[in-house]
């Protein structure tokens, strides 16, 4: 049974399926401990359902066993380049903006959607007429459970010192889903940590969010920055954004096992190629309506139009030359009082570079 439900999810486009049992994660004190310190930012929603999350009893009572999926995104494209802050002069072209690779297709949890609906059924099927209501649950990241500690116990892969899943497999590149059943199945083996010496994700990250291996400080991860966070973003890290829009791959793309990243099976004919390197001022210039076509279908959508352009603003006041000002200068107009604040402040650094 358990090999079938394998052997189903690799024809449906899965990288990898393992398995683990229900009960409560052993990294739950942990978790409760990183709430308290608050270094969840203002991840609210992970506070909120707090509880289910270390006890997966409550999402799916009598639930038996994890399925836990993997789901590569990396189909070798091309990164588009890191432009440093500028010296104190003016003359620098414009380069393109930085999107994270996950965000440079088309929204994974409309991709997942069917497959892991249809995995969730077979499994139904499996289970038979038994008189559960709710035979399976499945989840892409949207479910209030700790699937990275899972997927890690499931041995879908190990937790690295950036604190992200590692597959030996697939590298850094993956999307992580599960389906909770009421259906018991053996359990695989959790791997070892095999990050050894390795600190490249710690010595990368621009702005120290890996306080020490295996702990993130929500606060200061651009990912947060540029995603999560709804409001400004603090003057002291704007800086280290660089010319990053849209999260930040940079202690992922530094970690040696992506030698065994396998190609986006999934996700491959949902790539968006116009988000490889955007162009900064054509982002500036967009209204709601033309953001709206561009980005709906894809995560960056999620941010909304106001938070993408406000890193767009930072973006260009950390690497752009005088040419960006009068861009910048209108978008001091703009309706949206979080734009206007970051544009300041990118107009406010370029004619300090100016001077």
């Amino acid at each position: 049974m358990k090999e079938s439900i394998r052997q189903k999810a690799l024809a449906l486009g899965f990288n990898d399926c393992r398995f683990t049992s229900a009960a409560a994660p052993e990294s739950a004190d942990r978790f409760s401990q990183w709430l308290s310190d608050e270094r969840h930012g203002e991840l609210a929603w992970i506070e909120r359902n707090a509880h289910k999350r270390i006890d997966p009893q409550e999402v799916l009572p009598e639930a038996r066993s994890i399925i836990c999926l993997a789901s590569a995104y990396s189909d070798q494209a091309p990164v588009g380049p890191e432009v440093p802050q500028l010296p104190n002069h003016p003359i620098q072209p414009i380069g393109p903006g930085r999107v994270a690779r996950y965000a440079r297709f088309a929204d994974y949890h409309d991709v997942l959607k069917a497959p892991l609906q249809a995995l969730a059924g077979f499994v139904n099927e499996l289970l038979g007429e038994e008189p559960r209501s709710k035979k399976s649950l499945w989840y892409q990241d949207t479910g209030p459970i700790l699937e990275r500690d899972f997927a890690q116990r499931a041995g879908l892969g190990f937790v690295g010192k950036h604190t992200n899943l590692i597959s030996h497999q697939a590298g850094n590149w993956i999307f992580l889903s599960e389906i909770l059943t009421t259906l018991e199945l053996p359990p695989d083996e959790p791997l070892q940590n095999r990050c050894g010496k390795c600190s490249r994700c710690i010595d990368v990250c621009p702005t120290d969010a890996i306080t020490a291996p295996f702990e993130l400080d929500a606060r200061k991860c651009i990912s947060y920055l540029t995603i999560e966070l709804k409001g400004s973003i603090p003057e002291p890290l704007r800086p280290a954004i660089g010319n990053r829009i849209y999260g930040c791959d940079d202690c992922l793309e530094v970690c040696p096992w992506n030698r065994f990243a396998q190609d986006a099976k999934q996700m491959q004919d949902s790539r968006r190629e116009d988000l490889d390197a955007p162009d900064l001022l054509e982002l500036l210039a967009l209204s709601e309506e033309e953001f709206r076509a561009r980005f709906r279908g894809t995560p960056m959508f999620r941010t909304k139009r106001r938070g993408v352009l406000r890193n767009v603003c930072v973006a260009l006041g950390n690497t752009a030359d005088h040419t960006a000002l009068p861009a910048l200068e209108n978008a001091l107009l703009d309706s949206e009082p979080l734009i206007v604040e970051h544009a300041a402040w990118a107009i406010a650094q370029i004619k300090m570079r100016m001077s």
